[in-house]
């Protein structure tokens, strides 16, 4: 049995399950285990504020592990599993990961997986059986339709520019600087040469942030959603023809989950930075998406 420990924010969450299809059409026996949202004690006082936002979504299938199965691989919460986690470790079957792709990670059997798999080749081929499994619910803001509905019948590009906890210190230090006014500039004069007559949709944490950096005709910054809503950004976003992506796994969800066939996926190069980009291996592990670097060079 192949089990996969969900954590994180919504766009992580999705990565999570991603994996699981992927285990499950490979004919595995897979589960997800959710107990990480219910143990509030260990996870501190910021992550505490995160939910199962996979739980918000219309008709989800999935199946979840039992204690009993998680103990067989990883040992009990108690004293006793933590004893044979330190003096067993032979007998711990518990993968953490630790590079962008592991390639021996679907030929794996028993393991519970813990990580965030944010690498589309892990399910870049599964990706049209996601979009049909991952239904919005109907919004009760009726904003939202007569926007999707808008941008459906324009050249329209969704712009993730994500702040908020990305600029507190430690984690300006892992983010900061990647996704650049360079960076932005030169995705939006990107779909500029191979579209015509395009409209910015501004997606962001910090509206009025991006209501002084985005101004004139060609944008509409978008603030219909908030709180919990905010989960309905993500659908505007995939309902965009085109998709230009901040470093982070909100956005990359909001593209991947676009069911345009041409449409353009816009990431920066890294997505931290301790990452190095390199081309012709990102091209292979993100297939599909144009990498600008945050000088606001297309690589």
């Amino acid at each position: 049995m192949i089990i996969i420990q969900v954590m994180g924010g919504l766009g992580n969450q999705l990565q999570q399950y991603a994996l699981y299809r992927k285990f499950v059409r490979l004919g595995k026996e897979a589960r997800l285990d959710l107990s990480w949202f219910s143990d509030k004690e260990k996870r501190g006082e910021v992550l505490a504020e995160r939910e199962l936002e996979l739980a918000y979504f219309d008709r989800l299938v999935y199946e979840t592990c039992t204690q009993e199965e998680k103990a067989q691989l990883i040992g009990s919460e108690g004293i006793a599993g933590k004893l044979k986690r330190k003096l067993l470790p032979g007998t711990i079957k518990w993968f953490h990961e630790s590079k962008i792709y592991h390639p021996e990670l679907l030929q794996m059997e028993n393991m519970y997986l813990s990580g965030y798999f944010a690498c589309e080749k892990y399910y870049a081929d599964i990706l049209y059986d996601l979009r049909e499994k991952i239904q919005f619910p109907k919004s009760g803001n009726p904003e939202n339709e007569k926007m999707a509905q808008e941008m459906q019948e324009r050249e329209s590009v969704s712009v993730h520019v994500r702040r908020g906890d990305y600029l507190d210190a430690e984690n300006t230090a892992m983010f900061g600087n990647i996704c650049t006014d360079a960076y932005y500039r030169g995705a939006i004069e990107y779909v500029k040469k191979i579209c015509g007559n395009p409209h910015f949709y501004i997606f962001s944490d910090d509206i009025p942030y991006v209501r002084q950096q985005f101004t004139g005709e060609e944008y509409t910054i978008v603030d219909i959603n908030h709180g919990r809503d905010s989960f309905f950004d993500m659908w505007l976003m995939s309902r965009c023809r085109h998709n230009i992506c901040a470093n982070s796994t909100f956005s990359f969800w909001g593209a991947r989950l676009n069911p345009n066939d041409n449409k353009i996926m816009i990431r920066p190069t890294i997505h931290k930075n301790s990452q190095v980009f390199v081309k012709e291996e990102m091209e292979e592990l993100w297939p599909g998406w144009e990498f600008i670097s945050p000088d606001g060079e297309v690589k």
